[in-house]
């Protein structure tokens, strides 16, 4: 009995999507404020330290390479009238507006950056097209491409500080209500035809709601509820460039460095800049899998590399295809398809017993296969155990570091941490054994450190806490939010913990509440 079915290269991306729908597209864009046009020049250190650098800066450049096929001059310091020329001859239902923004990014890319925009280059020959297709199905515009190149730099593991992921960078909350797949073993907002599929139903809704594709790109980054604050706030001006000053600053780079990512990938060559070739096959196949396989029993029979098969199949986390009750997707080179075929019993009863001990599910912790994390510069590594009573917000607190990155350095999901779970933190490097002695110090004595006080006796008691503490019939209620866990529900009230919370509404799991659950807040007795 076969364990798969071949799809074919050519496989069809959209099969539930919200319907093709016939967009309006504005004519024009409003004519950009003067006040934009006269605003500050955009320093070069804003632009270096801006929220995309961080995904761009990971894609690798072979130093020597880049230095061999750099060419000895490029075009710098071009008239802006170039520039607009340029962006007026691109032909999409976007109009490109050009303005100091703008010309900031596309100098970034096609000056500071040119290493990296080759290999993007590169990796736009086996993205494009998928995205394009899927953009083309729903009657979206297929500048629309582009948002990868700023979102992850074309990197389907791209993992942010703040837990956004793959190629269109989901969040959790989000990429669960677009049908994304994420658990243990699979995480589809890594799997770029799964991702793209749901990245086009979002842009569809929030064209629905807005009309404007640059509120949609602006809302895409940052959330339709940061764009209605600003339109509000504007009184009711519905213009990307007249709400400008009233977005999130991340987001007023947003629209321009698209822009600039359309510009350079439309006008690469007049500055002479050569694709690098990706290293992904570009012809490929698709494979259902309906029994359990593990990457190493692929790669000792067929040959491939586990790399190869991790690059081609970013949404498994662990090596692992985890087909019991459904079937899932392996893309292979289209060479490899007819070996795998040819080979298949030797291939899933290879080391049957050492992968899946009684054809269950079993994970040694060697065979994981974790999201690669870039320490940052000037920056030494320094541990701390976790310890009874403490929380994520607590111990980037003590350790002077954002919340957002402490789980970025661990890989830590909805602020989940266990007793003895060791973390790594990043410090200022003079400063480490500064640092080292909080592994050693009390709870009251790390509060103490931050300018907090508490007493002896709450200082004991404080991992000790349990529902006795509180009145049993006096409580008051909170309704679960979108973003809350349970530490940020408990800071809102003084005297209350985590620990309280799930104890006094028999909660076993901090992960399973959801948005609109009420929770019963106890009072202090």
């Amino acid at each position: 009995m076969f364990r798969f079915l071949t799809i074919g290269a050519v496989a069809v991306l959209l099969t539930n999507t919200l319907g093709a729908q016939q967009t309006v597209i504005k004519d024009s864009l409003t004519v950009i404020a003067d006040t934009l046009q006269q605003d500050s020049v955009v320093l070069d250190s804003d632009v270096e330290k801006g929220f995309f650098t961080e995904n761009l800066d990971t894609v690798k450049v072979d130093a020597k390479v880049e230095e061999e096929i750099m060419p000895l001059s490029f075009p710098k310091d071009l008239p802006d009238s170039v520039y607009i020329q340029r962006l007026q001859a691109i032909e999409s239902p976007l109009e490109f507006p050009f303005n100091k923004k703008v010309k900031a990014y596309i100098e970034l890319y096609t000056q500071r950056k040119r290493g990296q925009v080759e290999v993007m280059l590169g990796l736009s020959d086996y993205y494009f097209p998928m995205f394009e297709e899927a953009l083309d199905a729903a009657n979206l515009p297929l500048e629309l491409k582009y948002l990868p190149i700023i979102e992850s730099a074309l990197n389907p593991r791209a993992f942010s500080r703040a837990g956004a992921s793959g190629l269109w960078q989901f969040m959790y909350g989000t990429g669960r209500m677009y049908g994304l797949k994420l658990d243990s073993y699979v995480d589809d907002r890594r799997d770029p035809l799964k991702s793209t599929q749901a990245a086009v139903k979002f842009l569809q809704d929030l064209y629905n709601i807005y009309g404007d594709w640059y509120l949609v790109i602006a809302a895409y980054n940052c959330g339709p509820g940061n764009v209605n604050k600003a339109i509000y706030r504007s009184g009711g001006k519905r213009d990307f460039w007249q709400i400008y000053y009233r977005l999130p600053r991340e987001t007023r780079g947003y629209v321009p460095a698209f822009i600039a990512a359309a510009y350079t990938m439309n006008y690469y060559k007049e500055h002479r800049i050569t694709p690098k070739p990706a290293k992904l096959n570009e012809a490929t196949d698709t494979l259902m899998i309906s029994d359990l396989l593990h990457f190493n029993q692929i790669a000792a029979v067929t040959g491939l590399s586990v790399e190869k098969l991790r690059a081609l199949n970013p949404q498994y986390r662990r090596d692992i295809i985890p087909a019991k009750k459904n079937t899932y997707s392996l893309r292979l080179p289209f060479d490899a398809t007819e070996k795998f075929i040819a080979l298949e019993d030797s291939i899933f009863g290879y080391q049957r017993e050492k992968y899946f001990v009684s054809n269950r599910l079993v994970v040694s912790p060697e065979s994981s296969y974790n999201v690669p994390v870039s320490a940052p510069k000037n920056k030494a590594k320094v541990y701390y155990t976790v310890k009874s009573g403490d929380a994520v917000g607590l111990i980037a607190e003590w350790f002077n570091v954002y919340s957002s990155d402490l789980r970025y350095w661990n890989n830590i999901r909805r602020n989940l941490i266990k007793v003895g779970q060791k973390l790594v933190i990043y410090v200022p490097k003079d400063k480490v054994e500064h640092y080292k002695k909080i592994n050693s110090m009390s709870y009251a004595q790390k509060q103490a450190g931050k300018g907090k006080t508490i007493t002896a006796s709450a200082a004991s008691n404080k991992s000790q806490q349990n529902s006795s503490e509180f009145k049993a019939n006096e409580y008051t209620y909170y309704t679960v939010r979108r973003g809350d866990n349970l530490w940020t529900i408990a800071k809102r009230y003084p005297g209350i913990s985590n620990q309280n919370i799930m104890e006094f509404n028999n909660l076993t799991d901090a992960s399973k509440i959801k948005p609109g659950q009420r929770l019963k807040i106890p009072r202090k007795g």
